[in-house]
């Protein structure tokens, strides 16, 4: 596959503070690729270096083949940002921030143009001061869309959207992928990357910790498994099965955990006689938090304490 993002050894430091540490990360053509991570996690300094806002300490990033440091006015004429916090010039109205972008890139499809500020319900004749952050999000969204870019790298997406509206925004998402273009989706709101996305990275600290489909993300976690029989509960056959762990009987219902694949399972429990099979998947939110539970119960502690 054409990698679009690639990055070996990314490294950025400010004075003794961290901002990402020896990052190594590609993102194919044609996917929806989500970066997540709770907020300083380094995820928008990841985004700054691909965009060469600000230089790496150490190591290498290069889109579309091309060296961020070297050429990168070449690679942002094929990009569609959205800042994590997006502002613009308060006396300017809507459309005339949207046609000041589309300008600039040497004129857009007016026809597209016109479709996504219909689709996203924008009002574009308030001033960009008089607009909630959701409407600006809005504008953000059409800037970053309206000239079609081969790679789109958004920040924190939907944050200010009308539920109604993040499904507009996930169509879009999706179309964009279908006319075979890339999404880098950086964001913090997991069952927003779930939805839409083809690939995940977790980054924690700064490090990216894990990569994979969303699909197999869910499975490196374990499935909450309750078997229920007409009988004598078999605990010993699901005990011996490769993954399962936590095994417990009560009455006729046998409960346990199962990491990795769920089809052993699955068998062993289809050559039986069941009353009920219940598994519970689990949510890329759940897999998040084993990643970050440390992290996240010290935050809640701070949070409550200060409270």
């Amino acid at each position: 596959m054409t990698a679009v993002i690639e990055t070996r050894a990314l490294t950025k430091r400010y004075g003794e503070h961290r901002g990402i540490d020896e990052v190594d990360l590609e993102v194919h053509e044609g996917e929806i690729f989500g970066f997540l991570g709770p907020n300083g996690a380094g995820k928008t300094t990841t985004i700054r270096v691909l965009l060469d806002l600000i230089r790496p300490t150490s190591g290498s990033a290069k889109v579309f083949g091309i060296e961020t440091t070297v050429d990168p006015v070449a690679i942002r004429r094929r990009i569609g940002y959205l800042s994590g916090e997006f502002t613009l010039y308060d006396r300017l109205t809507g459309a005339e921030t949207i046609d000041y972008f589309a300008n600039l890139r040497g004129g857009v499809d007016r026809a597209y143009q016109g479709q996504l500020v219909e689709r996203l319900d924008l009002d574009v004749s308030r001033r960009f001061r008089e607009y909630s952050k959701g409407n600006k999000q809005k504008v953000g969204l059409v800037v970053a869309l309206q000239h079609r870019p081969e790679l789109l790298i958004l920040d924190e997406p939907t944050a200010g959207l009308d539920p109604l509206v993040q499904q507009t925004f996930n169509a879009l998402m999706f179309e964009a992928k279908a006319e075979g273009r890339t999404v880098f989706l950086s964001s913090h709101i997991i069952s927003e990357i779930e939805r839409v996305g083809d690939r995940a990275g977790i980054i924690r600290e700064g490090r990216l910790v894990r990569v994979d489909s969303v699909a197999g993300l869910r499975d490196l976690s374990a499935h909450e498994v309750e078997l229920r029989f007409p009988g004598p509960v078999p605990s010993a056959i699901f005990e011996a099965i490769e993954g399962v762990s936590n095994v417990s009987a009560e009455g006729h219902t046998l409960r346990m955990l199962v990491s990795g694949p769920i089809a052993p399972v699955v068998k062993a429990a289809a050559a039986l006689e069941l009353t009920d099979f219940i598994s519970r998947e689990p949510s890329l939110e759940e897999i998040f938090l084993s990643e970050y539970g440390r992290e996240v119960a010290s935050s809640r502690e701070v949070v409550g304490g200060r409270s």
